[in-house]
């Protein structure tokens, strides 16, 4: 352990002194890097950290704490350089590279449950647009006030459909980036609100509003759910504690009388 962490702090000094320039070192082996990214890295960045971080500092970090991590398990395994050692510190390596990736996959599948909730509520507002635009438009002008959450995959999709595509492709990629109830049904019907003809638009458009209302009401019912079961469980608690005070009173009561 301690040539580990001697290990560490000569790689650190060799690095802030400049000795070591990871910059560049990058920079020469950026194509090589860049298979090394995953292909939903970029969208769970942005949902976690929003628009404004950059993308490509976090991944180089990435790499430079894996290659860091890597030399340091080297240099400990120094002078017993076997083949199991090797293996050994690439896997090191390749786990500290991964770990901020599994952090943000772990993220986004805990706050799918707050996703659920607000895209009704997001749908909503996206209907109030389209009575007056077309789909794609809608989407474009809904984008600044839509939850941040789902500004990556509003972008994509956006993307997508002025690149020239056409087809439902886009919408069901929106929805498979947050596959929580019924998305996959609503991309369909925004689909079918934006290629159907001008005349059969009011028609469609009420079929939308139904449907995003119904799940208005299913929203609105699992909070309220919440907020009950979190009351049951605050009076259930303060039940037993003040069971349990009473019980501590009647047993100090009863030692003291003997």
């Amino acid at each position: 352990m301690e040539i580990f962490i001697f290990a560490l702090i000569i790689i650190f000094l060799l690095v802030y002194t400049n000795v070591i320039d990871k910059n560049k070192f990058i920079a020469d082996n950026e194509k090589y890097f860049t298979m090394l990214k995953e292909d939903d890295y970029e969208f769970l960045v942005y949902a976690r950290y929003g628009d404004s971080v950059d993308v490509e500092l976090l991944f180089r970090r990435r790499i430079i704490y894996a290659i860091l991590f890597g030399f340091a398990f080297l240099l400990l395994f120094l002078n017993d350089l076997s083949f199991l050692n090797i293996c050994i510190t690439i896997g090191a390596a390749y786990f500290i590279f991964k770990l901020p990736y599994s952090n943000l996959k772990s993220f986004y599948k805990k706050h799918l449950h707050d996703i659920d909730v607000m895209l009704p509520y997001y749908l909503k507002s996206l209907e109030i647009l389209i009575q007056h635009y077309t789909v794609p438009v809608a989407i474009g002008k809904s984008l600044d006030d839509a939850p941040e959450i789902f500004k990556p995959g509003l972008r994509q999709l956006i993307e997508k459909v002025n690149a020239g595509d056409s087809s439902i492709n886009p919408y069901m990629d929106f929805a498979n980036l947050y596959p929580v109830r019924d998305s996959m049904r609503m991309m369909r019907l925004l689909y079918r609100l934006g290629i159907g003809s001008q005349e059969r638009k009011h028609e469609s458009l009420m079929m939308f509003s139904r449907t995003v209302s119904n799940l208005q009401n299913k929203a609105r019912e699992i909070k309220y759910k919440e907020r009950l079961n979190h009351m049951e469980n605050q009076t259930m608690i303060m039940l037993i504690i003040t069971g349990i005070g009473v019980i501590l009173l009647i047993l100090i009561a009863m030692m003291a009388m003997m």
